[in-house]
């Protein structure tokens, strides 16, 4: 079997990665560089718990089901690509300023306030409540990216950086051929996970375009003065996250539906910044070293749309909004054997359910 596949985020080389362990040739276009889109944005959390608290059901047995993969997942992109990814599942803090409850998932255990603090000593002296969720993890997703590429390479796929996809070819309700710049490709599945670009390409039509839609989120990094510690654990509350990642801390992440723009802005580093330094008010004297912004492929109702189009013989892998890291094992898993016929969509998840005559809600 012959595939084709749209956009070399962590979706796609991952999709691509393991559909050539199953015996298909692989091609993957990306417009620009490789994984240097939400993948590379993001902060690489891995955070059932962090994110999950509120998910449907079926998002919850995916991102529970992904989180059991990542150990081996992490282990056989490491010992392929050669590369070290930066996973660690050393658990999470979830605190709150207020009285309000935090709600808790499976496996996540209550802690006082005291208990929260020596687990991690710079917290603000009155958090109120606390849970620790001692199976989330985190990855470098920059690495990642890299890894990833490498290992879908290296397992003899063909990456074709820099080649734009402008228009997909129909024939009879069917895709039969993309085109490029560089010419046109034929294969005999396609799957586009173009990530929040993927519902905008010529020649499909409207029922087989995912209603994907960016959200702008931006992310500051910084680091500490001489003789101050890291934190040990990724820390939820006050609306951000802190994410610690060698030499400096993650704090993440806006939200703003305003489209294709990566700007970034001294609003949005400021707000982050204020946030955290009420979480932890030593980070006031932290020093800013980069600033960044990124686009989540976000869907009509929340949820990820995985599965077959519309049309015969084209696939669909995006709208994993804030989880594409979480998500990447159980997705590549998931769209590989469905591409190759061996598995069956996550009725949850199809991208249908959003056009009518569909047989979907």
């Amino acid at each position: 079997m012959k595939v084709l596949i749209v956009g070399a985020g962590v979706a796609g080389l991952g999709i691509g990665w393991r559909l050539r362990q199953s015996g298909a040739e692989v091609t993957i276009l990306e417009r620009g560089q490789a994984a240097r889109g939400a993948t590379w944005a993001s902060a690489g959390m891995i955070a059932v718990a962090g994110e999950m608290s509120a998910a449907p059901t079926a998002e919850m047995e995916f991102a529970w089901h992904a989180s059991r993969l990542w150990p081996d997942f992490a282990a056989e992109v490491e010992s392929t690509s050669g590369l070290e990814i930066g996973y660690r599942r050393d658990g999470a803090l979830m605190v709150a300023l207020d009285a309000a409850p935090l709600e808790a998932a499976p496996g996540v255990a209550r802690l006082t306030s005291a208990e929260a603090r020596a687990k991690e000593p710079m917290l603000a002296g009155d958090i109120q409540r606390a849970l620790w969720a001692p199976d989330d993890a985190q990855v470098d997703s920059r690495t990642l990216g890299q890894a990833l590429a490498r290992a879908f390479v290296r397992a003899g796929g063909t990456l074709s950086l820099n080649e734009p996809v402008v228009r997909f070819e129909v024939v009879e309700g069917a895709v039969t051929s993309v085109h490029s710049p560089v010419g046109r490709h034929e294969a005999d599945s396609y799957v586009l996970a173009a990530g929040a670009w993927s519902g905008a390409f010529g020649g499909l039509p409207d029922e087989a375009l995912p209603p994907v839609k960016p959200i702008k989120g931006e992310i500051i990094a910084i680091a500490p003065p001489a003789g101050a510690s890291l934190p040990r654990h990724v820390v939820w509350g006050n609306e951000v996250y802190l994410v610690p990642r060698r030499d400096r801390l993650l704090i993440g992440a806006t939200e703003a539906d305003i489209g294709f723009d990566t700007s970034v802005t001294g609003a949005a580093a400021d707000w982050l910044s204020s946030h955290a330094i009420r979480l932890m008010p030593a980070l006031a004297q932290w020093s800013v070293v980069e600033r960044w912004a990124g686009l989540r492929p976000g869907s009509p109702d929340g949820l990820p749309m995985l599965g077959p189009s519309a049309l015969d013989r084209l696939f669909i892998a995006t709208g994993q909004y804030r989880n594409g890291i979480l998500f990447a094992p159980a997705l590549a898993e998931n769209m590989s054997r469905l591409v190759m016929g061996h598995a069956e969509g996550i009725s949850a998840f199809d991208p249908r359910r959003f056009h009518k005559g569909q047989g979907h809600a």
